[in-house]
């Protein structure tokens, strides 16, 4: 947490994926304690005008959810990351009054999470009702599928909600979701919407510079300037990066681990342990992680780890 403060973040999601869904089970007991720690962090953090969002993560089905929704809504996060990846079978209009039974609770945080991890497709119609509900301040949108992603920014395009701020959990396409605009006619007129940040598992490492590509992306954004060639290869090598991070050669069976495994070489973990005994680096991942180390050491933060990481673990 003092890592990912440090670096300058604007918000930070605890409970989610990458914190790994099974500090929620009973024999575990962990889900609490975690969001606890890292809300007293973002408290200590606060001063002045400076404020960093916390997003809890919130799922299981609809009994599940709305037990931990109040606890999120009473350690001071600001919104809950609403994964649906526990509703499979669940018809659209059963997906809508399960989100708006936690809207109820807490600020909502929408998730389009991808199936190869978990989730299930979401279509066009779902997301455009998904607008209609009041208490809906984000999008996070990662089905890792244009199409798909494109459904989600046209219905809230259409459903005329510009206070619903969309995220980027494309990790494979990083970069240019937050450079593109999106435009579509809506009635007699045209509305854009941009992608304005990312809620990533990709940017639990190396963070520094994540905060310094997002500042980048959003000013090109903003002011209408031709996009860098050179940022156009960047991202390309983060997406390289991303596959050795992710796994994806293993269908991304070592997703965290191999996020572990980069801050355990920066010394901010002792190993790359995960809850689940099984879940660790895939076949070859630990290769791929020294090639896109040696390949892109523009990318890494290790030197401003290294200057402060004894601060932070005091």
């Amino acid at each position: 947490m003092r890592y990912y403060l440090a670096s300058g973040v604007g918000g930070v999601a605890v409970g989610v994926h990458t914190t790994q869904f099974a500090i929620r089970d009973p024999k575990v007991g962990l889900f609490k304690p975690v969001l606890e720690l890292a809300a007293e962090e973002l408290r200590r953090n606060r001063s002045g005008d400076s404020k960093v969002i916390g997003v809890a993560g919130i799922c299981g089905p609809t009994k599940q959810a709305v037990a931990e929704a109040p606890i999120a809504r009473q350690l001071g996060y600001h919104a809950g990351l609403l994964s649906l990846g526990a509703l499979r079978m669940a018809s659209e209009a059963e997906l809508i009054a399960h989100c708006q039974a936690v809207a109820d609770i807490i600020p909502l945080f929408g998730f389009y999470l991808q199936p190869a991890v978990g989730g299930r497709v979401l279509s066009f119609s779902f997301w455009r009702r998904f607008a209609e509900i009041q208490n809906v301040v984000a999008i996070k949108i990662a089905p890792f599928n244009r199409y798909q992603s494109l459904d989600v920014v046209r219905a809230i395009a259409e459903a005329g909600r510009d206070d619903i701020a969309l995220y980027t959990g494309n990790d494979d396409n990083i970069v240019m979701d937050l450079l593109t605009p999106f435009r579509f006619r809506v009635g007699n007129r045209t509305v854009e919407r941009r992608i304005v940040g990312g809620l990533l598992g990709h940017w639990s490492v190396w963070t520094k510079r994540a905060v310094e590509l997002h500042a980048e992306c959003r000013r090109l954004a903003v002011s209408g300037e031709s996009i860098p060639i050179e940022l156009l290869r960047r991202a390309t090598e983060i997406t390289d990066c991303n596959a050795a991070f992710f796994d994806a050669a293993n269908n991304f069976a070592g997703c965290i681990p191999g996020l572990h495994e980069i801050l355990r070489r920066q010394g901010l973990l002792e190993g790359i342990w995960c809850l689940e005994a099984a879940e660790t680096l895939g076949h070859g991942q630990r290769e791929e992680i020294d090639r896109v180390c040696r390949a892109y050491p523009h990318l890494s933060d290790d030197e401003f780890v290294a200057q402060h990481r004894d601060e932070w673990l005091r």
